[in-house]
């Protein structure tokens, strides 16, 4: 499958939202690149910028962020264009599946009508029969039994994981290119969750579509995604290949959240569970050097004097990490 051909360009992307309280920076030059047929990692705790950045892709933000940088698909610049000329990307060529999907479905329409609606965005004139069998077809592909009788069903009659599935097949409907899938095993057993990331797996493979994976999962994101991008208080801390990160991350919020991940056979009566100090950093007031230091067993005074440089590390793989602790510098 090739990877080589550049489907999606984001460079230097800021985020930032006006506030009564002021200017809160949730996204802080953020860049990175994915290939056609790529499957890309993003992780990082709540509120380190993971789902702002990538609603930014396809301009889904509020009335009130502030955005700069560049987003290019297939060379064309999105970022701060119009809603008309959105509508060609949105959907079309970048599906979304978002996090908790009890709460992204009309409690009083049934899936009929959600397909339905969702097909006549790119098609006028689709027949409600020509959709219904599109649907089923959709259904089938994302792995949901009974797909044509359930869709006379309403949400509440579906389980999460079927709900996700379901989301999944939407996000399909009209083909698209890149898929955002925005915590996606989210409130789902492991069961589940394994089980939506094996069907991402198989719809990369067999529609060769671009997919942006967000979670908090180190883990389960090492286990799908080619490459992997550790994201805390808007900036990237670590980014490379998965496997690097599988034989042993560098940063100390990488490894924080390796350590925090629960490990097979583990049980709480023998060991207690490796938390991560402190909270999340405030985007209202950020801090004038590495935004993890207050948190970081590692950090000395050095690391409060101005945000360190994401820099390269020895070693194949495009491997980087934003620290001054590091010695590969």
């Amino acid at each position: 499958m090739r990877t080589d051909e550049v489907l999606l360009e984001v460079e230097n992307l800021t985020v930032s939202f006006s506030m009564a309280g002021g200017l809160h920076r949730a996204v802080r030059g953020l860049s990175f690149s994915l290939g056609a047929g790529e499957i890309l990692g993003i992780v990082g705790e709540s509120g380190s910028g993971k789902s702002v950045s990538t609603q930014a892709i396809p301009s889904l933000l509020p009335k009130n962020a502030l955005t700069s940088g560049s987003v290019r698909y297939r060379g064309k610049e999105l970022l701060g264009r119009s809603v008309s000329f959105l509508r060609e990307y949105r959907g079309k060529k970048i599906g979304m599946i978002f996090q908790e999907p009890g709460r992204s479905y009309d409690p009083l329409q049934n899936m009929e009508s959600v397909f339905f609606e969702t097909f006549r965005n790119s098609d006028r004139k689709i027949t409600r029969a020509l959709s219904l069998e599109k649907a089923a077809s959709l259904l089938s592909e994302t792995g949901l039994e009974r797909g044509r009788e359930r869709l006379s069903n309403f949400p509440h009659q579906f389980s999460g994981g079927q709900l996700q599935r379901i989301g999944i097949a939407l996000a399909l409907a009209q083909g698209c290119e890149l898929l955002i899938a925005d915590e996606p095993t989210t409130a789902l057993d492991v069961t589940i969750q394994k089980q939506i990331a094996a069907l991402l797996l198989r719809l990369r493979e067999t529609r060769n579509i671009s997919i942006i994976f967000i979670s908090h999962d180190i883990n389960l994101v090492a286990e799908i995604a080619g490459r992997i991008i550790v994201m805390y208080g808007g900036l990237i801390m670590e980014a490379g290949k998965s496997a690097l990160f599988a034989e042993g991350a560098v940063h100390p919020y990488s490894k924080a959240l390796l350590a925090a991940s629960p490990r097979f056979g583990s049980h709480y009566s023998r060991e207690r569970l490796k938390t991560i100090p402190g909270r999340v950093t405030d985007p209202a007031h950020t801090e004038p050097g590495c935004p993890f230091a207050p948190r970081c067993a590692e950090a000395s005074d050095e690391c409060k004097d101005g945000v360190p440089p994401l820099v390269p590390l020895d070693g194949e793989g495009g491997h980087q990490a934003r620290c001054v602790r590091i010695p590969w510098r």
